[in-house]
Parts: C-alpha cells; structure tokens; sequence
C-alpha cells in the first residue's frame, strides 16, 4: 500500500543522546523497562510485568531464529586484511552470501584465508545491486563460524564480542541457526518469564526470520516509495497458522514479539488470508499499511529514519509512536539492540 504523500523520511528522524545508546544488557533479561503505550497516557513499567498484561487466550508469536557468529576477520593472499559479515548460508552447500570490508575488493576466483583455520573462494558478486560477495568455504559454513567466528554485534554497540555477548545476544529459545542480527525484542524473555506466561494461559507459537544486517541501514531517500528492502527469508508453520485462527475464534489478540515477527507475520498474509510455507520478504510496512493478523506488538526502540521507525508509526499511530520516543528519552529509556522494550496497541480505523 502507497505511503502517504506527507510523510518523508525526516519525519522519522529523532534526536537521542549518546548516553541512551544500551552497551550492554540489564543484568537480568526481564529487568529491563517496558514502556506501556497501549493508552493515551504511557505506563512505565517493568518486562517482567508482562504476563499482567495480557488475557488468558491471548498468543504471543516468537521468532526462534538463532544468530550465527557471523564476522570473519582474515586476510588476502597479498597479505590485506580482509573482515567479513556473512549475511546468508545458502542451503545444502558450502557457499555463503558476506559482506566483504578491505582496502581493495578480492576479484573472482582470489582466495582468502579466515582466522587462520579455513579458506574461502570468492566466486563472484551477488546479492542486492551487487553489494554481497558470494563465497565458497572451505567446509561446512555453521561449523566454521561457530569455531572461529565472532558475534555480529550491532554498528552502535563499540565493544567487541565477549562471552556474555554470545549468551546475551541470543533468545533463549534461539532454535534454526541463519540470523546475523538478533530479534531483540526477544531477548527480554527468561525461563521464568515463559513459565509464568504459561501459568496465566497465555498461549505461544513460532515463526522463523533470518535477520539480515540490513535490518540497521537507515532509509536514504526522501521519498519513501523510493527505498529498496533487503530481502529476508522467513517461514510460517501449519502449526503457527491454526494457533492464530484458534486465538482471534475464542477473541484473543495475537501478540507479535519484535518486528521481525510483525513482518513475517504480515507477509505470509499479503494475500488475503494468512498462509503457511517459507518465501523471501521485502515487505516495506509504512504508514497506511493494512495490517491482518497482529493485534498488539513488543518492541525494542529502533534507530532514527529506519524502516523499522516507519514501521512501528504505521502500526500504532504516526503522532502516538514520536510522543512516545519523546517521552523514553525524557524518562532516560535504554535504546537499541540492548535497551528496553515498548509494548503498542494497533491503531484502529
């Protein structure tokens, strides 16, 4: 659906202290704050307030998508260092999809050395524009990177990746392995947390989203019909597609947990009626977005003039979503891949 032509990308725009930027996560998944922007006041709260917050029936929809440790640093035959992102395994092979970083780009057929334990043949360019490097490895691509690769922590977080990082930037119901960028809305939830959402009768389901690092690029075009999604993969279950039609049967909401879930949900359903089965999307939500399957969305904040600001201003209302960037800011929010979490009512009419 078209965006309205009132709404240029700087209207997504927000300025946020540095300081509110999150290094590192609360020290307890579900200590972190969640704003409450379901009414017209915002409720600061506490994530492990959640269950409160929800009705018996209601079902909440994950994605157990598992971030792979997909930066590689290594080095040409000539010596240049090379660092890599790799974006996407492609299935059954050894081959990859990486975004490649170095002082002057490898041509077909060079071949670099990662970690100083494999090799990778680059076979060409690829991908949107161009812009990946199609690489094949030396052997099976998840085993390498778990052994030598590093966590592909977001731009803004300016540390390197520790061990808490490969704990932390990881749900606890991470499953199929393929993400390089977590579903951070996500990472608020804990064991307990679950189990006392269980306890209140608050039903749950999956879907899978490889995140691609596209995810943090800012939209770089006024006019918003202009800009070019990243593609992502994502499935939708049989099984996720019956849990939702029983849900909204017996009244419940349908409670979308990050927007990575909100996308794969929402593309599955571009047809009409929502669909089960497995396809790319380069869903671009926007204000005026007719959504038909999520009723209620948990979220982290997300970076000014981003897709995923659009998003969320489509979603629970365009003046709703920057009074209450406003308000996170002034109450001193934590921001990001690390922060806190917002929870938001879709707008009706």
């Amino acid at each position: 659906m078209s965006t309205p032509a009132r709404y240029t990308v700087a209207d997504f725009d927000f300025e946020l202290p540095p300081e509110l930027i999150a290094q590192h996560p609360a020290t307890e998944r579900s200590a972190s704050r969640l704003l409450d922007g379901r009414a017209a006041t915002p409720v600061d709260r506490v994530f492990r307030e959640l269950p409160d917050l929800l009705n018996p029936g209601d079902l909440l929809v994950f994605n157990n998508t598992k971030v792979i440790k997909a930066r590689l640093y290594g080095a040409k035959s000539s010596g240049g260092a090379v660092e890599a992102l790799v974006e996407r395994v492609l299935p059954g092979t050894r081959e990859v999809w990486a975004h490649l970083r170095a002082s002057k780009s490898p041509k077909p057929g060079a071949i670099v050395r990662f970690a100083e334990a494999f090799d990778a043949e680059v076979l060409g360019r690829c991908g949107p524009d161009n812009g990946l490097f199609h690489l094949r490895l030396s052997g099976d691509p998840f085993e390498l990177l778990e052994q030598h690769g590093h966590v592909p922590l977001p731009p803004y977080i300016e540390h390197g990746d520790s061990a808490d990082d490969v704990r932390r930037y990881q749900t606890v119901f991470a499953k199929e392995p393929g993400a390089v960028a977590a579903p951070t809305a996500a990472l608020h939830f804990d064991e307990a947390l679950l189990a006392r959402l269980a306890e209140r009768g608050v039903a749950t389901a999956h879907v899978t989203l490889h995140v691609g690092a596209g995810t943090f690029q800012p939209v770089r075009v006024d006019n918003l019909a202009e800009h070019k999604m990243h593609s992502e993969w994502f499935q939708v279950l049989p099984e996720t597609v019956a849990a939702i039609a029983r849900c909204k049967a017996a009244g419940g909401r349908v409670v979308a947990v990050g927007t990575t879930t909100l996308r794969a949900l929402e593309s599955a359903a571009m047809g009409g009626v929502l669909q089960a089965g497995a396809r790319e999307t380069e869903i671009f939500i926007t204000p005026g977005f007719e959504f038909r399957v999520v009723d209620r969305l948990v979220t982290n904040f997300h970076l000014p003039k981003s897709t995923l600001m659009m998003l969320v201003s489509a979603f629970a209302g365009y003046e709703s979503i920057m009074a209450l960037y406003r308000h996170a800011i002034a109450q001193r929010y934590r921001f990001f891949s690390y922060g806190d979490a917002m929870m938001l009512d879709r707008q009706r009419g």
